[in-house]
């Protein structure tokens, strides 16, 4: 990642003070959760994205941090939530807030780093700002909801799963593009530009994520893997093998997640995904959204954070965590 964030590396420092500053509070309680979520060190990558796509979209203003701190607060409280929902017990690594503090104060948690976000865009009057981080908060809940629904009924299928995650993980990824572009030009065009290569690049990173589940180390990744098998979601992996697969054998695997049987078989389903080709069509999925990615950045001019942000789709197929 060095590599990639060192034509924004003085601005990554700005936007972590600023960071700081709006997360804290003076009511004891919450400024202590606060320095708990910062000691959570995540890899950010959607603050360096605002960072990156306003430097390769004429350069990086005072409202660009703003921007980055936004869509930082705006993540960091949907997972928060995330992991309420999911039950989960550990977050990078580290205890979750609501394994520490229990559900009710997550929860409230959440709704003050949310609150946070959108009071920083309308104290500085950047309507426009709030307008796309709203409308990506509500895709985000759509889409979990959306997959909620379909764990309960199993009948997941591509068109289904590519929806779920343009909403829960691809639009907050193109509005981080799309806000920092905002936030340097008013070139209709390059702004298109960028919120397009953040919804590719979205996608991809997903589909990576998911892929991981069934391919990654719990180590490596600070979580348990089959995460996905256990709460019963149908991804891409899965899906790919199910049409590849004998219907039987499918039949059978299909049984043990509607019988809440797959959390203690979850080598079996990995190995079903693995042995009728899903994992490795899911990776090339994966690669083909990152090649459309790419493509979307031919319509920026050269520069090293355009380089970098090329850089950035094949670190996020690359990845082990």
């Amino acid at each position: 990642m060095d590599e990639i964030i060192s034509p924004v590396k003085e601005e990554i420092r700005t936007f972590n003070r600023e960071f700081r500053t709006a997360i804290r509070s003076n009511v004891g309680i919450v400024d202590t959760i606060a320095r708990y979520v910062l000691h959570q060190k995540g890899k950010k990558i959607r603050p360096i994205l605002v960072l990156l796509s306003a430097e390769a979209s004429g350069g990086i203003a005072p409202s660009t941090y703003h921007a980055a701190t936004l869509v930082e607060l705006l993540h960091t409280a949907t997972l928060i939530h995330d992991d309420v929902v999911d039950g989960a017990d550990t977050r990078r690594g580290l205890a979750s807030i609501s394994a520490i503090w229990r559900n009710k104060v997550a929860v409230l948690m959440g709704d003050y780093l949310l609150s946070r976000g959108l009071l920083l865009s309308l104290f500085n009057d950047e309507f426009q700002f709030l307008k796309l981080s709203s409308v990506a908060v509500k895709r985000m809940s759509e889409g979990e909801l959306l997959q909620i629904q379909k764990a309960k009924q199993l009948d997941m299928n591509e068109e289904t799963y590519f929806r779920i995650i343009s909403d829960k993980t691809a639009s907050l990824i193109s509005t981080c593009c799309e806000l920092g572009a905002t936030s340097a030009t008013k070139d209709g065009s390059v702004i298109k530009h960028m919120k397009t290569f953040g919804e590719y690049l979205g996608m991809a990173f997903q589909i990576r994520d998911d892929v991981l589940d069934y391919e990654g180390k719990t180590a490596t990744l600070g979580k348990p893997i089959g995460g996905d098998i256990r709460e019963r979601k149908v991804t891409l992996p899965l899906i790919y093998a199910f049409e590849k697969a004998p219907k039987r054998t499918s039949k059978s695997v299909l049984k043990l997640l509607k019988n809440g049987k797959a959390g203690s078989k979850i080598s079996e389903v990995i190995e079903f995904a693995r042995n009728y080709g899903g994992i490795e069509r899911a990776h090339k999925k994966a690669e083909e959204f990152v090649s459309s990615a790419r493509d979307e950045l031919k319509g920026i001019q050269e520069s090293e954070a355009k380089t970098s942000l090329i850089k950035l789709t094949e670190f996020v197929v690359e990845r082990i965590s």
